[in-house]
């Protein structure tokens, strides 16, 4: 019987047409509504993501006004600058060196995150988190460092994650239909705008209802796409939503729990406090005194000037 040939086994080696190479800082910070940051400019790109509030960016010779929701790519060499516009920003900004041909779109570019886009641009910050010493809120950082003992892998699914979101935001610029079907792009747009909407209006006491009518939505279709992105209804990512700012407000100790519960739309402080508690495990109070609250701000604790509740 004769012996079958082997093949002649050829590799092939991937194509990697954007390849992050280098990280020079990963950030989120947390600012005031009156920050301004005078400019500076550097030989790797940068990106710059609006987490909360709103913000003026000068981007070369041009200023651009960027809402909660966008990111804006600053290319190596180009001067850029950003200030508050009264509205405390939250910021994600990460420094990298990209030299593929293909980071030429992203000159100028401007654009708004989807669902998955974000979470990706989350993974880059909870694994730098947790792969780096370097504290994400310092603005003074100018060199990246390890922790002593990180976890296996972290910094390679930093880079995997930045070059996944690279990836995601040129094929959706310029192959839609290599993300699916033009119905889930336009289920990806509506809820875009269903959650820009309770971002905006996370001071109101809203009701499923409403949010329906005012977005011209169906309600079960709604939940339904809440789900498959989330995993959780509307009113529930609503809620944490409020109890995410209401964290942040904690921390800055500028108000005591009555006028946090008011400022967010809760019914009363001590409705406030019990959804506080079933959404982190303890009361307003408690977080305030807790190591978890010195965890999530680097300036140490407020002045303790709030009610108990």
């Amino acid at each position: 019987m004769n012996q079958r040939q082997q093949p002649q086994y050829r590799p092939l080696t991937p194509r990697r047409p954007l390849e992050v190479r280098r990280l020079y800082s990963v950030h989120y910070f947390e600012y005031t509504g009156s920050y301004a940051f005078a400019g500076e400019r550097h030989d790797f790109w940068e990106l710059l993501y609006v987490d909360k509030g709103s913000l003026e960016v000068t981007a070369g010779e041009q200023r651009r006004q960027l809402a909660q929701g966008q990111m804006i790519f600053h290319a190596p060499g180009e001067f850029h600058a950003l200030s508050a516009t009264g509205v405390a920003p939250d910021l994600v900004v990460v420094g990298f060196d990209c030299v593929n041909p293909a980071m030429a779109f992203f000159r100028n570019r401007i654009t708004s995150l989807l669902p998955e886009e974000r979470a990706l641009l989350g993974r880059v910050v909870a694994e730098s988190a947790a792969s780096f010493s370097t504290p994400l809120g310092d603005p003074d950082t100018a060199e990246v460092k390890r922790r002593e003992s990180p976890p296996f892998g972290g910094e390679q699914l930093v880079c995997a994650a930045l070059e996944e979101l690279l990836i995601r935001l040129v094929r959706r610029e310029t192959a839609p239909e290599a993300q699916g079907s033009t119905q889930r792009t336009e289920d990806d747009q509506a809820l875009e705008q269903v959650m820009r909407y309770l971002r905006q209006r996370i001071d109101r006491p809203l009701t499923l209802e409403q949010i329906c009518r005012d977005n011209l939505i169906g309600r079960s279709q709604l939940q339904k796409r809440f789900h498959a992105y989330t995993g959780g209804g509307v009113m529930a990512y609503f809620i944490q939503l409020k109890i995410q700012a209401a964290r942040r407000m904690i921390r800055e100790g500028r108000l005591n729990f009555t006028q946090i519960a008011a400022g967010l739309g809760f019914q009363s402080v001590h409705y406030f406090s019990r959804r506080f508690r079933l959404s982190t495990g303890m009361s307003p109070s408690e977080y305030a005194r807790s190591v978890k609250m010195l965890s999530e701000s680097p300036g140490g604790l407020p002045d303790d000037d709030t009610n108990n509740v």
